[in-house]
């Protein structure tokens, strides 16, 4: 069986007037006008000689034919650089992008029962490995990072060091603050993080397992802040409801607490402040919720396109051809000269 290749020849040029090539047209009728005057000259030249060989006269007539075959090669390569032939890119457009980040703050409750075993390991250790895989895909966007219990801090600053914001959450863990779960003083160290923000779009992903019952602030008052200043909340309730295992002390190593969402309170605080609320009961869920929010919170990315100039090739076509015409100066005036003594 035989195998062939096929050879793919690529254009190296591309021509700014590719019109001068209607100009080749007349390079026939230059053809034929020198060959009838080079004819002339060949007869008048030899009128008063015996009749030459064969061999002498077929000689005879490619010297004659030279210098117009010098001609002709010159005018074409002459014509192909008054075509202006231009060295093709492999991309010859530039894109120049202009991205327009969001500025988005997670705030996370940490409080005791994020460590319910409803998730793998525990709430929190799912909520921190989806919050740091939503991070990874949002590299436009400067993001803080808020934690809370009964009180609330600012775990991190609005970055676009992700690295360092990702590292942040190794040290995350239950208990650091006062016991409890204030809501609205996670919304309001939020805030705080975003008010000074000259993003057009400023978000907060607010986590939760429970309900708000400490804290100087309401969680409705904080979203009334937040609308104000134009920040979108978008809240998360993680966990099931009724009875949930949480670490203890008991014989089992375990304990059981009552585990209730307030999602009523939740949905009003995205309801003010444009947001949506979502509930996940699982890991899947809770992915998906991130990957919806990824989706509806975009960067503004303006792409301009412009092309670049093309590095000129005449040059050598004006160096040949301007050679090929010595040659026929040469040939018309020391060959055909030196032949016809």
């Amino acid at each position: 069986m035989f195998k062939y290749k096929i050879l793919k020849f690529k254009i190296k040029y591309t021509y700014h007037s590719p019109w001068v090539f209607a100009l080749f047209a007349l390079v026939p009728l230059l053809v034929w006008i020198q060959f009838r005057v080079s004819s002339r000259a060949e007869s008048v030249a030899h009128s008063g000689f015996q009749k030459e060989t064969t061999r002498q006269s077929w000689l005879n007539t490619l010297l004659f034919l030279l210098p117009t075959f010098f001609r002709v090669c010159a005018i074409s390569s002459l014509l192909i650089a008054l075509a202006r032939p231009q060295k093709k890119l492999d991309n010859d457009t530039i894109k120049e992008q202009t991205i327009e980040g969001i500025d988005l703050v997670l705030s996370m409750d940490i409080s005791q029962s994020m460590e319910a075993l409803d998730f793998q390991p525990n709430r929190l250790g799912a909520a921190k490995k989806v919050a740091q895989s939503f991070i990874k895909k949002r590299p436009n966007d400067r993001i803080g990072l808020v934690v809370y219990e009964g009180q609330s801090y600012t775990a991190c600053a609005l970055t676009t060091d992700h690295e360092n914001l990702l590292n942040r959450f190794e040290s995350i863990e239950s208990g650091n603050i006062s016991g409890g779960t204030a809501i609205g003083m996670g919304i309001a160290t939020a805030i705080n993080r975003l008010k000074e923000s000259e993003a057009k779009s400023k978000v907060i992903i607010l986590l939760t397992d429970g309900e708000n019952n400490t804290g100087k602030i309401h969680p409705i008052t904080a979203a009334g802040y937040a609308k104000e200043l134009g920040i979108r909340v978008y809240t998360v309730g993680i966990g099931s409801n009724g009875k949930v295992r949480v670490p203890g002390n008991s014989p089992l190593g375990m304990n059981f607490i009552d585990s209730k969402i307030d999602e009523s309170m939740l949905r009003e605080i995205a309801s003010i402040t444009n947001g949506n609320y979502y509930r996940a009961k699982n890991l899947e869920q809770l992915e998906t919720i991130y990957s919806e929010i990824d989706k509806l919170e975009k960067s503004k990315i303006n792409t301009i396109e412009y092309k670049r100039d093309l590095p000129e090739a005449f040059h050598p076509f004006v160096l040949v051809g301007i050679l090929l015409l010595l040659l026929e100066f040469l040939a018309r005036n020391f060959i055909l000269r030196f032949t016809t003594d």
